[in-house]
């Protein structure tokens, strides 16, 4: 038989298998030789032959015959020459051997799905041949700092993190910037290792698997890019809102989740926001991301950020050995930044370094002089007529009644939120507050203050309402 003859049979199955199967499976397989009854072609990869082997031997075989071939088997080789196991006309090919390839170094190697671990000292994870993103040996669950805002979140990665039956898939944790989702998704990995240092969990950013899914294509590799996605025990996907927009991305996004869900296999995404509010991406993916267990990460509260900053200060401890910080620091940070996180631990360390350098204590002058940037970034936007507004909307009542004198209880409570909203989302004095409040002395709105403080702890519909109406000034 001739390549040209083969040329010839290719058109005909192009015209059977549609172009899609037809580029995929049948346009990579090169013909070598026809003898003793077996045609021989060379494939890139095991998997691609063991695929054809089951899925297309038999029309490959009928279209050999009807050229006056006289062809019984087939037999792919790699570039190793390890053949394939044959198809034989009409029986169907056993359960494939695969071959996992490295996409990056493009080798063709066997390599065991099972023979590399998550490496606990590295952060380098490794699925098979595919390098996962590193993890950061800081994120771990006793690292976090839990509150009102994550409580949920973190139980749900808790839950995930201590593996056994799969109970919600997807687990899709989604929040703004610095909030914590990337800590608990390295949490939940170093976990799961640590519990069976044999199981596949493979992180990495939608980044990272959209630049692997062009590499993949560039390099007509996408059976090896397939296989190996679906060969993990758990896929960790942060930052999916970066494949919005990307048609392709998407639809193979889509199909390694249902792979992977259809095998009971453990999926854990991070976003920026809810899946349903994520502009470009496809309804069929949404709906995917919706149908397991969606948990916002809420923005931090005062007490969450103290925490966070209480925490970094006992770190610190053994870095800076005999720093001393003043009473009413950490206080004022939490009070005054309060949107990210990140920004929050950054002005710590700063704060830390600078101290330690110049050889003063952490007192309220170096910290506003060391941190004048990040407190005019920082600085709230918030007016006090904008609280009063909302508070009086939320409340049902008329501004000029939170203003006015009138002491009734209906108006008196919604006054005192307003205030403590005032004193804690500005910069304003507590004169500055009285004034606005009817011209007001400070020592009432310094007793408001105090009591919706103390009603919070006591009072479960008046901390509700107080985080509703933070939530909604600060969105």
């Amino acid at each position: 038989m001739t390549q040209e003859k083969w040329s010839q049979l290719r058109q005909r199955l192009l015209k059977t298998v549609g172009q899609n199967n037809y580029t995929t499976w049948i346009e990579p397989l090169e013909f070598d030789e026809l003898e003793g009854g077996v045609a021989v072609f060379h494939v890139p990869t095991n998997f691609m032959g063991n695929y054809v082997s089951q899925n297309f031997a038999d029309l490959i075989l009928h279209e050999f015959t009807l050229s006056g071939e006289p062809v019984q088997r087939l037999s792919f080789k790699v570039a190793a020459n390890s053949p394939v196991r044959p198809a034989r006309a009409p029986e169907r090919a056993e359960e494939p051997f695969v071959e996992l390839t490295d996409l990056n170094e493009g080798a063709d190697t066997a390599t065991s799905p099972t023979s590399t671990a998550a490496s606990n000292t590295t952060g380098q994870n490794t699925m098979g041949s595919l390098q996962a993103a590193p993890l950061d040996p800081r994120f771990t669950f006793d690292s976090f700092v839990v509150g009102k805002p994550n409580e949920l979140a973190h139980a749900a990665a808790r839950r995930v993190g201590e593996g056994g039956p799969v109970t919600f898939n997807p687990l899709v944790l989604y929040g703004g910037v610095g909030l914590g989702k990337t800590h608990l998704m390295h949490a939940i990995a170093w976990e799961l290792t640590a519990r069976n240092p044999d199981l596949n969990v493979l992180y990495l950013s939608a980044e990272q698997f959209m630049y692997r899914f062009v590499q993949a294509l560039r390099e007509r590799r996408m059976m090896d890019f397939k296989h190996l996605f679906r060969s993990v025990d758990v896929l960790m996907v942060d930052d999916v809102q970066f494949i919005a927009g990307k048609g392709s991305t998407q639809e193979e996004f889509f199909h390694t989740f249902n792979a992977l869900v259809d095998q009971n296999k453990q999926i854990i995404i991070s976003a920026d926001r809810a899946p349903g509010e994520i502009k470009d991406l496809e309804d069929r993916v949404k709906s995917r991301l919706q149908c397991g267990l969606v948990v916002d990460l809420h923005p931090t509260d005062y007490e969450l950020r103290l925490g966070i900053l209480q925490t970094k200060v006992k770190q610190y401890g053994t870095t800076y050995p005999g720093l001393q910080i003043a009473d009413g620091v950490l206080e004022f940070l939490a009070h005054r930044i309060s949107t990210n996180v990140r920004v929050l631990e950054g002005a710590l360390t700063r704060l830390f370094a600078f101290a330690s350098l110049v050889g003063r204590e952490i007192d309220m002058e170096l910290t506003q002089d060391c941190l004048a940037d990040v407190l005019r970034a920082s600085e709230r936007k918030i007016t006090v007529e904008e609280i009063q507004r909302k508070v009086s909307d939320y409340y049902n009542i008329r501004m000029s009644d939170i203003i006015g004198p009138k002491r009734l209880r209906s108006f008196a409570r919604p006054r005192q939120v307003a205030m403590y909203l005032s004193k804690r989302l500005t910069s304003r004095s507590l004169p500055e507050i009285g004034r606005r409040f009817g011209g007001r002395d400070h020592t009432t709105v310094m007793h408001g203050v105090k009591r919706i403080e103390e009603l919070k702890q006591t009072d479960g519909q008046i901390a509700e309402d107080v985080e509703m109406l933070r939530r909604a000034l600060e969105a």
